[in-house]
């Protein structure tokens, strides 16, 4: 599933419902409710790539199919932005405290 490196991105390839693959950075991992939900972007290489790509957030949870772990899109629209929102506001929390640390 993810490919893990210590010093870059969690990287996730994912197929879409149409055999598409397209790789995706992990941005946070959250619990609950005992479900694992997991808010990802489209994956970039290079930095400018990133400025001209989309500001797309995909939340997915985590389903086990089979004895098989596996992502799979929140079917459940009053989930799905529940979950969503919690994502965004654990983000901007995030990024208003680094602004913060660099102001100082």
């Amino acid at each position: 599933m993810p490919e893990i490196s210590e010093y870059g991105p969690d990287l996730y390839t994912l197929v879409d419902e149409e055999g598409k693959e397209q790789t995706f950075e992990l941005l946070d991992v959250m619990e609950v409710e005992d479900q694992v939900y997991y808010a990802l972007v489209p994956y970039a290489e290079k930095p400018e790539d990133i400025l001209e790509g989309s500001d797309e957030l995909v939340v997915l949870k985590m389903e086990e199919v089979d004895g098989e772990e596996m992502l799979a899109s929140i079917e459940d629209d009053d989930e799905f932005e529940r979950i969503g929102q919690m994502f965004l506001d654990r983000i901007i929390e995030e990024f208003e405290g680094e602004e913060e640390m660099d102001e100082e």
